[in-house]
């Protein structure tokens, strides 16, 4: 009996050390294809990719600051574009768990200061998942409530203004205290003023120059201008998939399909709560890409083998073709996504 334990101890163990050799080989081969895709690609940025606690890849490419030919650091910031919506959604689906809201509440419930017919029909629920037709606060709503999918910065603006409504608070301070209660220290709300590491972010003009932006935090902060760096946004993805932002049962609802579109780079695709994915892969591939003025960005968390693939880039190329422009996200993505 005791020699059959140890046969079995001895067979467990060649096992393990097996497919540790395989992984490793695979991580090798990974790394090898990241290097060539970043650097055949002419990649201005900064990738992360993990598996649960191991750092699988982490490098910096090119510069922060073109004209001083400053080189860019793997903890530097980016604007993350609409990585920012499933932090607005967090805030509003943990005031949900509070029971302060429910998220079929109508909007003018909260913000009574909207004195369009709709405000009484639209649902926080509409505003999350881009269904409500509101394209101007002083304007009827440009297709029939529900009836399809229209994306809309606008629609997280509002979110934001509940939020502000309901708790007393900014959505700066609001945000703020999220970030600090997890530990979150290199993501901000613009307004915040405390980043210190933000690079410039620069867009390809016809004539194949890069020219700085100036207007990469322009866009409305819950949906598009919030700012952070590859380590906090794993770290984002490692508190929101484990269930610590909000409960697992509040994450099966950010997850669910609610609406779809066609994109402009993956065809058709699906809409959670500030989360997308491709049909039937919100259990495979799920997290979301960001674009601002000069930063392109992608935020991706695999479920079956516990990944996470951060990508921040402040150099926009190619942008009549957004699959182009987020090229090097895209290949990343599938590679990513191929792993055992």
């Amino acid at each position: 009996m005791r020699n059959f334990v140890t046969i079995l101890i001895f067979i467990f163990l060649v096992s393990c050390h097996s497919k540790k050799t395989a992984q490793v080989k695979e991580y090798a081969i990974l790394i090898s294809k990241v290097d060539s895709i970043a650097v055949n690609n002419g990649f201005n940025g900064a990738i992360l990719i993990t598996r649960d606690t191991l750092t699988v890849y982490s490098k910096a490419f090119g510069y922060s600051d073109f004209e001083n030919k400053t080189s860019l650091n793997i903890e530097d910031q980016f604007v993350i574009g609409s990585i920012s919506k499933q932090i607005t959604a967090v805030l509003i689906l943990r005031e949900f768990e509070k029971g302060n809201l429910k998220l079929v509440d109508k909007i003018g419930q909260y913000l009574p200061e909207l004195n369009q017919a709709w405000a009484k029909e639209v649902t926080i629920h509409h505003l999350l998942i881009h269904t409500h037709g509101i394209v101007d606060l002083d304007k009827p709503l440009v297709f029939t409530l529900g009836a399809q999918f229209s994306y809309s910065q606008l629609g997280y603006e509002l979110l934001a203004n509940i939020l502000q409504q309901l708790t007393g608070k900014t959505f700066k301070n609001l945000s703020t205290e999220l970030f600090n209660e997890y530990g979150l220290k290199n993501t901000y709300h613009p307004d915040n003023k405390k980043y210190k590491d933000l690079v410039k972010g620069y867009e390809e003009s016809e004539q194949g120059e890069l020219e700085f932006c100036t207007n990469s935090l322009m866009n409305y902060v819950p949906a598009g201008a919030f700012i952070s760096n590859v380590s906090d946004l794993n770290q984002w993805n490692v508190l929101l998939y484990s269930g610590k932002l909000v409960s697992k049962k509040t994450l099966g609802l950010m997850e669910t399909r609610y609406a779809s579109r066609l994109h402009p780079i993956f065809e058709k695709i699906e809409y959670g709560y500030g989360l997308l994915f491709k049909e039937g892969e919100n259990h495979i591939q799920i997290g979301a890409l960001g674009y601002a003025p000069g930063f392109v960005s992608a935020c991706y968390h695999y479920p079956q083998t516990n990944m996470n693939l951060i990508v921040l880039e402040n150099k926009a190329r190619r942008l009549n073709n957004f699959r182009e422009t987020f090229r090097v996200h895209t290949q990343l993505m599938d590679l990513t996504r191929e792993m055992h």
